[in-house]
């Protein structure tokens, strides 16, 4: 579809804005993540000080409220249209960053995440139906794959806009920051995005559509598999994610860098999917999966040895970045695997099976991660382990998994 074909359709903004605003949308989830990376040590000093470690709870709420929006917001979206559940979302959005401003205690600061979570998840879900409704085919993929490309340089850049506004307005400050980005892009969105589900293709919600949906796909063999092994590499992920920046700062006294090197992390990372886009047709998903598995179990064992032997700063630190490295790398050459394998014989129900699928997995993952996280004891052991064990599960869970047609 060309850029004057897509002018001409109404409900098709040029290609180019199309691109920014979706991948804005969907950078929601991934901004409100990794900026507040930085922020965690000063938050906990504040409103944890008993129990420093909680404060990883603030990551892992927000994931856990977007794991359970994804289950709804796309049915919600099939019923109500694209831009009301979008605009719906990003209001609970900005009232939950409000709350979470002004809260003076823990409490209120994680359950203002959580609901922050859930409104995250309609533009992050929405924004995928939209691109849906107005291409498919080569034309869907090449949108998806440069919105893709810009979402991925947000948790390069997250941790570092974070740090600066920390350094510049303290760390209420950061919520701040997200209001007036949810803001922008929902002006964006009211003011240029036309609704494009029409209302005679809409379909009213139903929960026991979605309660068949969840029964069929737990009953296939391939799709239960492959969602546990999704949830497994969620834990791992989000375990990363709620813990390292202690570990950086204070394992390693990187705090003060901690924002670079997370930054160089996320863009090594980033060619992962790249990677997999080229190999995936000729070695297959399975492979792929248990061959990242296998090598993350290596990486784990290495690293866990060498922080036990008490090697030189040099060694113990650099074995530690490679490893955080290597999970980020894992992920980007799984899930999307993990996804494919999930929906191969879901089509029928494609959009509720892939709510079920993010919802499942995600939840699953934070309630790994979350007492993973609270172990940690001023070394990256206990997180090293927990990822071991989620590793080793997935790796067997793995080899359980087979094709249609496979015995």
């Amino acid at each position: 579809m060309s850029d004057s074909a897509a002018i001409s359709d109404p409900k098709r903004l040029p290609q180019t804005e199309f691109i920014a605003l979706m991948a804005m949308l969907a950078a929601t989830v991934a901004f409100s993540i990794d900026a507040m990376l930085p922020a965690l040590p000063e938050i906990g000093a504040a409103l944890s000080p008993q129990n420093l470690n909680n404060a990883q709870l603030i990551i892992t709420s927000f994931v856990l409220g977007m794991g359970v929006g994804t289950l709804f917001t796309g049915p919600l979206s099939d019923a109500f249209g694209r831009k009301p559940v979008m605009i719906g979302g990003a209001i609970i959005y900005i009232i939950a960053c409000a709350v979470a401003w002004a809260s003076s205690s823990l409490e209120v600061m994680l359950a203002a995440r959580v609901v922050q979570g859930l409104g995250a998840a309609g533009p992050r879900v929405v924004a995928m139906a939209l691109i849906r409704d107005l291409y498919s085919g080569p034309n869907m993929a090449r949108i998806l794959s440069f919105v893709m490309v810009v979402f991925s340089l947000v948790p390069a850049l997250a941790p570092t806009l974070g740090h600066f506004i920390i350094l510049g307005f303290g760390w209420r400050a950061i919520f701040l920051a997200f209001i007036l980005f949810s803001v922008l892009t929902l002006l964006w969105l009211v003011i240029r995005q036309p609704e494009t589900l029409a209302r005679e293709n809409r379909r009213p919600v139903s929960v026991f559509a979605m309660g068949r949906a969840i029964q069929e796909m737990f009953a296939h063999r391939t799709a239960r598999l492959s969602i546990l092994v999704q949830t497994l590499t969620y834990g791992m992920l989000f375990t990363i994610l709620s813990s390292t920046q202690q570990v950086f700062d204070i394992t390693f006294g990187q705090g003060d860098h901690f924002h670079y090197w997370f930054g160089g992390i996320a863009v090594v990372a980033a060619s992962a999917s790249v990677l997999n886009a080229r190999i995936v047709v000729r070695l297959g998903m399975r492979a792929i999966i248990k061959a990242m598995f296998t090598v993350q179990i290596g990486i784990t064992l290495l690293m866990i040895a060498i922080t036990l032997a008490d090697g030189p700063y040099w060694l113990v630190f650099g074995t530690y970045v490679v490893w955080i490295t290597s999970n980020f790398f894992q992920a980007g050459l799984t899930i999307g695997n993990l996804n494919a394998l999930a929906m191969e014989e879901m089509g029928h129900i494609a959009g509720m099976a892939a709510s079920v699928i993010s919802a499942f997995a995600t939840i699953g993952g934070v309630i790994i991660a979350a007492p993973v996280g609270l172990t940690f004891n001023g070394t990256p052991i206990p997180m090293a382990i927990g990822i071991l064990c989620c590793a080793t599960a997935a790796l067997w869970l793995t080899t359980l998994i087979k094709r249609p047609g496979e015995t």
